[in-house]
């Protein structure tokens, strides 16, 4: 039995397409995260990520016959999302099965016994064989940098105010974004999740994912870039002439395999000057493979609201990006 776990907590043709699950799959579970609704979102992704941790859990003791498990997130929640397989990976992990019981090991069971289910969960997501990881028009890279928030058009002096001014807006997740945090001291959470910690393995735990999946708007997104959401540099992008390649998936226009840096491992000192941080991100994500998915809605009426459409985030007024989630869920690996 595969435990799905979405962000997409409103997603009404999302909430549809699961349904071909069933046909193709007689044991499964589907579950839209609820614990960061509304004003929560504003709390930072670190503390989202906590509690999404939890939620997932939660749900996996409830549900003790789950085998696998799945994360399908749109914008900030892909981050949330990021952030909570870091937590959720190995050793936390065991905690799910034995009721969470931070007494479990230092009271009830010997040394021996907690360093077995340590190595026999490796690998794995709360104790769940990962599958698939995917995100919908997620900043990976955050808001800051040239036209990473497009509704700001490039120019300079607003991406310099917003930068300064997103606390006031979105409150810690605003700090994230554009990568102004430093809490005690730290570098900015978004840096630190490209690189596993002592308590937060978050590469390990994307590299634990048969697949990494990125959808991304090539145009029309006002909130998250193409940069960003699709995690690469200005000149990797595909040409603006892209051209629908599936009939099937009328606003699929560009599909990149799985794709790894090649230079990933190399230093991040180059001629003496450190990189800037949105190539450090890059390089540290990219040490797994991703499959980019590129999306269009050039000559959709729902164009102007890509970010939402990409998701079918209402269906009335989102209806045209049901492809993209169709393409989703016949690449799903169960």
């Amino acid at each position: 039995m595969e435990q799905l776990w979405s962000t997409l907590r409103r997603n009404h043709d999302f909430c549809r397409c699961t349904r071909r699950f069933h046909c193709r799959n007689n044991w499964w579970c589907s579950s839209g995260s609820e614990c960061n609704s509304s004003k929560l979102t504003f709390d930072g992704v670190d503390t989202m990520g906590e509690r999404l941790a939890e939620e997932v859990l939660s749900v996996v003791r409830r549900w003790p016959e789950v085998q696998k498990i799945s994360f399908v997130a749109h914008s900030l929640g892909g981050l949330v999302a990021r952030y909570a397989i870091g937590r959720l990976y190995n050793y936390s992990s065991t905690f799910a099965l034995v009721g969470t019981s931070r007494d479990y090991f230092s009271e009830e069971k010997t040394e021996f016994s907690k360093q077995f289910l340590e190595q026999s969960y490796e690998g794995k997501i709360a104790g769940l064989e990962p599958m698939n990881f995917i995100t919908f028009a997620t900043p990976h890279l955050g808001s800051r940098g040239n036209k990473q928030l497009p509704f700001l058009c490039g120019l300079p002096f607003l991406e310099r105010r917003a930068s300064e001014t997103a606390h006031l807006v979105a409150g810690r997740s605003g700090k994230h974004l554009f990568l102004m945090d430093n809490d005690d001291g730290k570098r900015p959470l978004l840096v630190r999740m490209v690189n596993d910690s002592d308590d937060l393995k978050f590469m390990s735990a994307l590299r634990a994912f048969k697949r990494r999946v990125a959808y991304a708007n090539a145009n029309y997104d006002h909130m998250v870039g193409w940069r960003t959401s699709s995690i690469r540099r200005q000149h990797e992008l595909p040409k603006s002439n892209l051209l629908v390649i599936d009939e099937r998936y009328p606003h699929i226009v560009y599909v990149e395999g799985e794709t790894a840096d090649e230079i990933c491992n190399k230093t991040s000192n180059i001629g003496g000057q450190i990189i800037d941080l949105e190539e450090e991100m890059i390089r540290g994500l990219t040490q797994v493979s991703w499959e980019r998915v590129d999306v269009s809605f050039q000559k959709s009426k729902q164009r102007y609201i890509a970010h939402s459409t990409i998701q079918v985030k209402t269906y009335w007024l989102n209806s045209d990006g049901a492809d993209v989630v169709y393409h989703m869920i016949d690449n799903f690996l169960l």
